[in-house]
């Protein structure tokens, strides 16, 4: 059985994240839970909540006596924050299906050995051209202000000067959410497993298969590809997400945790990665290498799946990022368009 290229899901990791659907500890002071500030309303953006918290409610997509339930999830979620999970719970065990989340899958008919081979070029790819530093290649604003946040958020590392700013950005992004009182998933995966593995299930793959024919040459090319200006676009986005928006993902990271669909609604959060997916899929390593159009197809492989499991069972349930579920042209509007009835939270 062809096993995964795990080198190319190091390297193609900045766009999965993107295109779907992430440490230091935190200071004590900095994770607060939250309290109510008048007659049952909380400040969803002044603190991260912490204790036992809902969650948000089930979207319900019905096609006659069969029911898809969908939990639209976040990421990244609050620390501290404990999940009741009853109503998730409840469906799984019901639950004729489980389908996995939407994204991609990458292959390249190599084994273990072959992979532990190429490692060491992988790894040498996520570096700058030429020997580059960050300082080289960025305009020197845009270095300053990313001096000032790496000391803030990673310090010492000499090392991440050499990384190209896609891979810089990412890891910068991510040890800032960690100090922000956060944390990259860890939440709903746990028990959705649990269930499935008490029921002795496994979940139904909803992702696009891709296959790299040539790894060795897809790692050759990116790193011979020369720093283009959406690099540095994506590399400029994530210091104002930083600098910026983190209040903003705090709210929308408690306004999970509290089942407060509203206000996921009108709070459209770009998150570090999915400002960053054009620099990557806009690629010629991508386009190269049959990495296009990634979106829709993912899309197209959710719808797919999902119709024949709701034909299928009477009880379906899956997870979906909330953003892809409500925004125009999401998941949830598709569905609607096919005729499937669709209930809210």
């Amino acid at each position: 059985m062809r096993k995964p290229c795990f080198l190319l899901l190091l390297l193609l990791s900045f766009w999965m994240h993107a295109a779907f659907a992430q440490d230091a500890a935190v200071d004590e002071e900095d994770v607060v839970e939250a309290e109510d500030v008048e007659e049952g309303a909380r400040d969803l953006g002044t603190y991260v909540v912490s204790g036992v918290q809902p969650g948000p409610g089930l979207w319900k997509v019905r096609h006659g006596e069969h029911t898809l339930y969908i939990l639209g999830t976040v990421s990244p979620l609050p620390k501290g924050m404990e999940w009741r999970s009853g109503e998730v719970a409840a469906v799984l065990e019901e639950a004729g299906a489980v389908l996995g989340p939407p994204g991609i899958t990458v292959g390249a008919g190599i084994g273990r050995i072959r992979g532990l081979m190429l490692l060491p070029s992988a790894l040498r790819a996520t570096n700058n051209p030429d020997g580059q530093t960050l300082q080289d290649v960025l305009p020197a604003d845009v270095h300053a202000r990313w001096a000032v946040l790496k000391a803030r958020y990673i310090g010492r590392d000499r090392g991440i000067e050499k990384k190209r700013p896609l891979f810089a950005a990412m890891r910068l992004y991510e040890k800032a959410v960690d100090r922000s009182g956060l944390r990259q998933g860890g939440v709903v995966g746990p028990v959705v497993n649990d269930v499935l593995k008490r029921r002795k299930m496994t979940t139904t793959s909803t992702l696009l298969a891709l296959k790299i024919e040539d790894p060795r040459a897809a790692i050759a090319d990116l790193r011979e590809e020369a720093l283009r200006p959406e690099d540095i676009a994506c590399f400029s986005r994530t210091l104002d997400i930083i600098e910026r928006d983190l209040p903003q993902m705090v709210a929308h990271a408690n306004a999970w945790a509290v089942g407060d669909i509203d206000a996921l609604r009108s709070m459209p959060v770009e998150g570090q990665y999915r400002a960053c997916l054009s620099a990557w899929s806009g690629s010629e390593v991508a386009r190269k290498h049959g990495i296009t159009d990634i979106e829709r197809r993912v899309r197209e492989r959710w719808m797919e799946v999902a119709e024949s499991a709701l034909r299928e069972h009477a009880v379906v349930f899956g997870t979906v990022s909330v953003s892809e579920l409500l925004r125009p042209g999401g998941l949830l509007e598709s569905l609607a368009a096919r005729g499937y009835e669709i209930e809210s939270p």
